[in-house]
């Protein structure tokens, strides 16, 4: 394991079904909705990455497997409250960019739990997504990310990383806007993992807005990690339990941007307050699976990684 890379305590035992189970009958109609999910945007070939055949594909993989997606804008005190959408990645005042001069476009930085937060964070707003180069290799889900336009970053060494900031400056000085996991892997609810700061470097860099996202899971209403895709487990298993799951939904919280200035902000303050946004007013699971992690817990020696960057 490089010296960047992160583990997690976090472990397929923390995931675990907060309401019974659907019916057989109805896990196998979301089984096969999900494949035929898969299998249109697989038809779309290098046009999935289109913005609104990517929303449309995201939402329809989110609909087939019964994953209810609700968004909600927080004014939580940090930054400004713009509305996400349309002009999220202009910086508003004083500080915006002249008409003449290409504006950046928008860091997106969420926590991590679940495959099913790409397409929750696409159905809400296609930008580029950065994932680890090992995502690339999956199958189905390798073919997916790479013509959704997704960049990979190589994570073999800590000798990548400034290129890889670099990278990720460029694509946001471009106007592009990138949605990244600075956790850098997976964990069973918001409360767990901290924010890698390398990411917000190249938000500095770019002179890019911050827009920090909460990602959280309920059945029911209430707190669950059965979305949860931790540790070593296989993404198929993972899939058998969320199209099982009754009454799950997806909550993305969108908190206000950021607008960070270079010699008055540093990546450390901007990875403190990002993740200080995110998990502001959360409900957590109260209940886990036998032998689930804990918040604050150290993380077991052998644990597995995660999975995305």
């Amino acid at each position: 394991m490089s010296t960047w890379e992160v583990r997690s305590e976090c472990t397929p035992r923390c995931a675990a079904h907060a309401a019974p189970r659907v019916p057989f009958t109805e896990t196998a109609r979301r089984c096969a909705a999900f494949a035929r999910a898969a299998g249109r945007a697989l038809r779309d070939g290098e046009r999935m990455a289109e913005p609104a055949r990517l929303r449309a594909h995201a939402r329809a993989v989110l609909a087939s497997v019964g994953v209810r997606l609700v968004v909600e804008a927080a004014r939580d005190g940090v930054g400004l409250a713009v509305p996400y959408g349309a002009g999220s990645a202009v910086p508003h005042g004083a500080d915006a960019a002249p008409a003449s001069q290409a504006r950046p476009g928008t860091l997106v930085v969420a926590n991590h739990i679940s495959w099913l937060d790409i397409p929750a964070l696409l159905a809400v707003e296609p930008v580029t997504l950065l994932a680890k180069r090992e995502v690339g290799d999956w199958p189905l889900v390798g073919t997916l990310a790479r013509r959704a336009g997704t960049r990979f970053i190589d994570r073999a060494g800590p000798r990548q990383l400034p290129t890889a900031v670099a990278g990720l400056a460029d694509l946001l000085r471009s106007g592009r806007s990138v949605a990244a996991f600075p956790q850098a892997t997976t964990w069973c609810s918001v409360a767990h993992g901290a924010f890698r700061r390398a990411t917000f470097q190249a938000a500095l860099d770019a002179g890019a807005p911050v827009r920090p996202v909460t990602i959280a899971y309920e059945q029911l209403g209430m707190p669950s990690t059965v979305a949860g895709f931790l540790g070593d487990e296989e993404f198929l298993s993972s899939v058998r339990r969320v199209v099982g799951a009754r009454g799950l939904t997806v909550r993305v919280t969108v908190h206000p941007p950021l607008l960070p200035h270079p010699g008055a902000h540093d990546r450390r303050t901007l990875a403190a307050l990002a993740r200080a946004a995110v998990s502001r007013t959360v409900r957590e699971p109260v209940r886990y699976a036998p032998g689930a992690c804990r918040v604050g817990a150290a993380p077991a020696p052998d644990q597995a990684l995660g999975t995305y960057l």
